[in-house]
C-alpha cells in the first residue's frame, strides 16, 4: 500500500498502476524538458506562489496543523502523472509540464491536496481509498465537485516493459513493476478486505522475477 496518490493519466492496458484556476497572467509556453522544474519557476509559476495557496486552501477548511506542514514542489521525474500527493511527506508535487495548460495548474493543485485533507481528516488512521468518497468529499470542499481520478493531458512518455513481478499469496494477483520495490509493502485489496485497510504482513506481496 502507497501513501501517495497521483492525478494519472488515464490508464490504458499499457499504462497500469499510481483551484479552479488561480489566472496568472503568465504567457503559455512548452517547458524545456533538460530543466523543467526551473523552467516552471523562471515562467513565473512560482512553488512558493502555489505552496501559500494551498496552505490557504487547507486553513479555510479546518484544516490548520496540515497547513503548517504543507509543502509545494515541482518535480521533473513527473512524466506522465499530472500531480501527485504524498501524505507521509506532507508533500503535494507538481508537473513541471502543466505550464503549457495553466487553466490545469490550479485544479491539479486541488485535486492532489484533497488526497491529503481527505488523509487528515480520518482520526482512525485508517489507510482510505485513493479516490473514495473521503476523496470525493475533499474535492467538493476544495471546489472541485466534478473532478475525475485521472487527467487527460497529452503528456507522453517512454514506455517500459516491467522486470519484476510481485505476486499477493492470497488472491494471487499480480503487480508489475520496472523498478524494484524497495519497502515492504502488502496487497491493498486483501488488506482492505481483511484487515480494515491496515497493513497485514499475511498479504504481503512477494518478487517472482528478476
Amino acid at each position: 500500500m502507497r501513501l501517495s496518490e497521483s492525478r494519472s493519466e488515464q490508464k490504458t492496458r499499457a499504462n497500469m498502476p499510481s483551484l479552479r484556476q488561480l489566472e496568472f497572467a503568465f504567457q503559455t509556453v512548452a517547458a524545456s524538458r533538460s530543466d523543467a522544474s526551473g523552467f516552471a519557476q523562471r515562467s513565473g509559476y512560482k512553488a512558493s506562489d502555489l505552496e501559500t495557496e494551498a496552505r490557504q486552501l487547507l486553513r479555510s477548511l479546518g484544516a490548520e496543523r496540515i497547513a503548517k506542514e504543507l509543502r509545494v514542489e515541482w518535480n521533473s521525474r513527473l512524466k506522465t502523472a499530472a500531480g501527485r500527493a504524498d501524505y507521509r511527506q506532507k508533500l503535494v508535487s507538481l508537473n513541471p509540464r502543466l505550464v503549457e495548460h495553466p487553466a490545469e495548474i490550479d485544479r491539479t493543485l486541488r485535486h492532489e491536496l484533497a488526497h491529503i485533507l481527505a488523509q487528515f481528516r480520518e482520526k482512525s488512521r485508517r489507510r482510505i481509498s485513493p479516490h473514495g468518497s473521503e476523496w470525493q468529499q475533499a474535492c467538493r470542499d476544495l471546489g472541485i465537485a466534478s473532478e475525475k481520478r485521472c487527467h487527460t493531458l497529452p503528456f507522453p512518455a517512454k514506455r517500459y516493459p516491467p522486470r519484476f513481478i510481485y505476486r499477493c499469496p492470497n488472491c494471487r494477483r499480480d503487480f508489475p513493476r520496472v523498478r524494484r520495490i524497495k519497502r515492504t509493502v502488502a496487497c491493498l485489496a486483501c488488506c482492505r478486505a481483511h484487515n480494515g485497510g491496515e497493513f497485514d504482513v499475511r498479504f504481503r506481496l512477494t518478487l517472482l522475477t528478476v
